[in-house]
């Protein structure tokens, strides 16, 4: 359902726009655009920092617009503002979650409280990166900061980000958020709010960046690099009040689980059938909920001591989905809320039955083709036409599979399962992916949960522990957390494999495993029956939105794929004569569109994974983007390739950077502003 717009008349409080410098301790200066109520300076208000890389002026900017007015409308200081380097920010960017950054963010926390304007109490709020360092920042203790709302965020950096994940390099997302934030990282500010110096600024910009691929590669096991700003680190440091909210269809959701299990300051959980969007915006998996009326009882009880009854609020509020065919936009999805305690059901161990394929003396061989995986669906979906994974039948079929039970009537699943392996590997390193699949009795097969295990992060990810064959381990692997009710006649299945492209990279030599059944089992998150609800016990109102008075215009156009010919969003290709399998994808972060400031913005992304059967070294991962910017008589160009392919020793990277002033048309090259290679290896330790 399409959220409904709110008018500016309709607010509580009329709204002006103010644009602000923001110093920092070093002089670099940060720029943000704040949305305050018109009569804030004589009636202070509390503070709500948005904090991000993505470009106020433009990337986000119609998110922006849906949410920050609104909350300026309902009485507070809504405040968007660029990291350093990023945006129309001064200084230069350095990585995700830098000291700079957090730094940054409790100086601009502190100019907040100390506006004539405000209160002197903030609250912070983000999705993926701004849901990141509002975690990061409060448990730096800010005394201005006294609640945040996390979105589609992650308290691990290493084992629940884009990068790794069970030990192992994410094939499908470690290289291309990697190409993404090359590109985000050497656009231009814009010229209309830091003037002439915008061209100095985007010159000491591309002299300082780096693919980012090159410093998460250069990190392999959990060290102290992803330990810091990892904020499962230390639950006990966050004293600020936490509301997490997360979609099951976000790679991201188990945050909330654990920050409402873990956290000792106040906590509560919302956890819906969403993707990888605030989950008031219309897109799959659905329904929408009224986030922004949520989030203001939030903001009005901690921060205005209004009594709206938050703490009443069971510990989590989450979705349970119903069983439903395996389609990659499925709309609405059917399910029922529940309000519960948190951990809430019982974990029950079952034993593996028959496999899918022979077994010899209670011992099955798993040794699966390079390209299982191809049907893993999209890392982050966003909510478009084809993010989440489809049918499994293929990537079922490829694998060994146990169909451990069928239902007589409605099973619910709530919670992380654990699968049990006894385990041999024929060579010192590998790989064991794990799925669970509610199969219909027509066969098909829907992906409700999955599990990564790297054999030498066995023992701890902060080590490499290489396997010795023919000398059987027990392994464990912990499974993403699920919400799902397996209807009457349904199957539940559980799928290994040793492969798992891309989403994860492929070890090199990796041989055939062996798993012994009668020593391994499955345990399963099930929910009592009895507490189990037939209807809602979370109630919601209506998605809604500020209206803006002079909306964006799109410009409907696909990317260019590597041969030239438009793309779809995604499309897998096999040639059979060469066993080549190639996956190209279309991300479609937002495409091409002119702002109401007269800004016209161009972006042309795709990405390519190609693999051959039979030759784990034969991995290659694709980005490339192509970014134009333009108003008037400013019009400039950027674009960057990143190509990523590995040895048995070494992971190799090669990219480009070409950032180019335009004639007014934007046909011709005035100036090359900059023209960047980089071609280096990186050595090959627990990826």
């Amino acid at each position: 359902m399409t959220p409904r717009l709110v008018q500016g008349h309709e607010l509580p409080k009329s709204v002006d726009v103010h644009h602000a410098w923001i110093p920092m301790p070093d002089g670099v200066r940060l720029h943000a655009r704040i949305w305050l109520p018109t009569d804030a300076h004589e009636q202070p208000v509390p503070a709500l920092l948005e904090y991000l890389p993505y470009r106020k002026s433009d990337w986000t900017s119609v998110r922006d617009a849906e949410r920050h007015p609104w909350y300026a409308g309902h009485g507070y200081a809504s405040v968007r503002v660029d990291i350093r380097g990023c945006g129309d920010s001064d200084g230069v960017f350095d990585d995700e979650y830098s000291e700079n950054e957090l730094n940054d963010g409790l100086a601009v926390i502190a100019w907040l409280a100390e506006q004539p304007w405000c209160t002197g109490k903030v609250g912070m709020f983000g999705i993926s990166w701004g849901g990141f360092n509002s975690l990061q920042l409060a448990a730096m203790k800010p005394p201005a900061l006294k609640a945040i709302v996390t979105v589609c965020s992650s308290d691990d950096r290493y084992d629940n980000d884009v990068h790794y994940v069970g030990g192992s390099v994410l094939g499908i997302d470690m290289t291309a958020w990697a190409g993404t934030m090359l590109a985000f990282s050497s656009r231009p500010p814009d010229p209309q709010h830091v003037g002439d110096r915008w061209l100095d600024l985007w010159r000491r910009r591309l002299d300082h960046v780096t693919p980012p691929l090159l410093t998460w590669l250069s990190h392999q096991t959990r060290d102290a690099y992803w330990q810091r700003a990892s904020v499962c680190e230390d639950y006990s440091a966050i004293e600020a009040a936490v509301l997490a909210v997360g979609g099951w269809a976000d790679p991201y959701h188990d945050t909330v689980l654990r920050l409402v299990e873990n956290l000792s300051a106040p906590a509560r959980g919302i956890l819906g059938p969403w993707a990888h969007q605030y989950p008031d915006r219309a897109t799959t998996p659905g329904p929408a909920m009224g986030f922004l009326q949520e989030t203001l009882r939030w903001w009005d009880f901690w921060l205005k001591d209004i009594p709206t009854g938050v703490l009443e609020d069971a510990a989590l509020r989450v979705f349970l989905e119903d069983s439903r065919p395996p389609v990659t936009a499925p709309g609405d999805v059917p399910g029922v809320w529940l309000a519960t305690e948190w951990p809430a059901a019982a974990m029950r161990p079952i034993a593996l039955p028959r496999a899918s394929v022979p077994s010899r003396d209670d011992w099955v061989i798993v040794h699966t083709a390079q390209h299982v995986g191809v049907d893993s669906g999209k890392f982050f979906p966003y909510g478009n036409l084809t993010d989440l994974a489809p049918d499994q039948r293929a990537d079922d079929g490829r694998s060994v599979a146990f169909e451990l039970f069928v239902a007589e009537k409605n099973v619910t699943l709530l919670g992380n399962p654990e699968v049990v392996l006894r385990l041999d590997s024929a060579r010192p390193r590998g790989q064991i992916i794990v799925r669970l699949c509610d199969v219909a009795p027509d066969g098909s097969s829907r992906l409700v949960s999955r599990g990564v295990l790297n054999l030498s992060s066995r023992q701890g990810r902060d080590r490499v522990v290489p396997f010795t064959p023919g000398e059987p381990e027990t392994v464990r692997v912990r499974l993403t957390g699920l919400g799902v009710r397996i209807a009457a006649g349904h199957a539940l299945r559980l799928v290994l494999s040793s492969t798992y492209w891309p989403w994860v990279w492929p070890q090199p030599e990796a041989g055939p495993l062996r798993v012994h059944l009668p020593s391994s089992s499955v345990t399963l998150p099930i929910l009592d029956p009895a507490r189990t609800p037939e209807r809602d016990e979370v109630r919601w109102e209506s998605a809604e939105h500020s209206a803006v008075a002079e909306p964006v215009v799109l410009h409907q156009r696909r990317a260019r794929g590597p041969d030239g010919r438009e793309m779809s969003q995604r499309e897998i290709r096999h040639d059979v004569e060469t066993g080549r399998w190639r996956l190209l994808v279309d991300p479609a972060y937002g495409g091409s569109r002119t702002y109401p400031h007269g800004l016209v913005y161009g972006e042309e992304v795709h990405e390519a994974y190609a693999i051959t059967d039979g030759d784990p070294l034969s991995a290659e991962a694709n980005s490339r983007w192509l970014v134009t910017l333009g108003r008037d008589e400013w019009q400039v160009s950027l674009r960057t390739e990143q190509d990523v392919t590995a040895d048995a020793n070494n992971f190799r990277v090669r990219a480009r950077l070409l950032a180019e002033v335009l004639s007014a048309d934007g046909q011709e090259v005035v100036e090359t502003v900059a023209d960047r290679t980089w071609d280096e290896l990186i050595p090959r330790t627990a990826g």
